[in-house]
């Protein structure tokens, strides 16, 4: 067990003694402390977008020294870099490529965030108007998303085809929860989802095959 040192205390070899108290040190757990910091990160990056957030704010929510966050991520800009990574790969490992659009669009719409990947899709709604976080962002959209979006479809531009679907359901976003622009931001989420997923399922469909595929060659 770890004790703390007193400089002055009765009976205390002089230099500093073990306290009679014995109170035992906080031991520290490097993963505990790195899941919290990224789950407030998640948080606040919602809540205010990636300029308006401090270390110093991320962490007194994630009740960490902030000398901890430095440690740990080196700064802010890797800090969110790593927010959008960690929940974006849970998010593409818990949802079938089909399904992906409408789970994207379905947390766009969100009026609030929840927790995981919800905060990612808020947080980069919030935080596309500062430049540092808007390269992380286009690394982050430019790849993972992408790439998973792009394999719906066989077309020979399927990568700008994701793009173009990215595009539209960021932008119904920024348009219905950032600005408020009505009337999107009045419509219910579920007539959205049905005109939305409607095309985005025509813009990202295979071609259907010729006869001769289907009969295969002889």
């Amino acid at each position: 067990m770890l004790y703390r040192r007193c400089s002055r205390f009765p009976g205390s070899v002089s230099g500093g003694g073990l306290c009679a108290d014995r109170q035992p040190r906080r031991r520290r757990d490097p993963a505990a402390t790195r899941t919290a910091l990224l789950r407030a990160a998640a948080e606040l990056f919602a809540e205010r977008g990636f300029d308006q957030t401090t270390v110093r704010e991320v962490a007194a929510r994630a009740e960490v020294n902030q000398a901890l966050l430095f440690r740990y991520f080196g700064s802010k800009q890797e800090l969110f870099a790593e927010v959008l990574s960690h929940n974006s790969e849970a998010l593409l490992d818990s949802v079938a490529a089909p399904e992906l659009p409408r789970r994207i669009l379905e947390n766009v719409l969100a009026e609030r965030a929840g927790s995981g990947a919800e905060h990612t899709i808020v947080a980069m709604l919030r935080s596309f108007s500062d430049e540092r976080a808007a390269r992380v962002l286009r690394d982050e959209l430019g790849g993972s998303y992408v790439e998973r979006l792009a394999r719906l479809s066989d077309a020979a531009d399927a990568d700008l085809r994701a793009d173009l679907v990215l595009a539209w359901l960021f932008g119904i976003g920024m348009m219905r929860s950032v600005l408020g622009k009505d009337p999107l931001a009045e419509a219910s989420e579920e007539v959205i989802l049905g005109h939305v997923t409607r095309a985005v399922s025509y813009l990202l469909e295979k071609s259907a095959p010729t006869p001769e595929e289907d009969l295969g060659e002889d």
